[in-house]
């Protein structure tokens, strides 16, 4: 049975491996950032983890070091502005969303505390003419 894990490398021989597997863009230093479009998260190129057979010489293969996120080189961005300015747009739409769902939430206690406040000060209308 062969065993697929992430592998301890010198800065060096990781710079040499992104440089060699990652295909889809050019790698300058680990510092270098990426946009994950799977998992939206921001990486380096040191939190990148290089995954390959430790008892074989099987090929090497490059994933995101996101928990439960398994994209690929193909799957990571540049953050040119514009890759910046969609993620802060993103973001912000994502914290307007929680702040209107909060306020509904607050409007709704709201109104079950007043209404049950006003249903107790309020003596209820008689039913008949008497």
């Amino acid at each position: 049975m062969t065993v697929a894990c992430s592998i301890k490398l010198s800065d060096e021989e990781k710079l040499n491996i992104l440089r060699r597997v990652d295909e889809f863009r050019q790698w300058h230093s680990l510092d270098e950032k990426r946009y994950c479009l799977v998992c939206g998260e921001m990486i380096t190129g040191r939190q990148i983890q290089v995954i390959g057979d430790t008892r074989r010489n099987a090929q090497l293969r490059l994933s995101c070091p996101t928990g439960r996120c398994n994209a690929t080189a193909m799957e990571w961005v540049c953050p040119t502005e514009e890759v910046l300015i969609k993620i802060a747009m993103m973001e912000a739409e994502r914290r307007w969303l929680c702040l209107v769902r909060q306020a509904g939430r607050t409007m709704q206690s709201y109104q079950r505390r007043t209404s049950n406040t006003i249903s107790r000060t309020r003596p209820k209308p008689p039913l008949g003419p008497w």
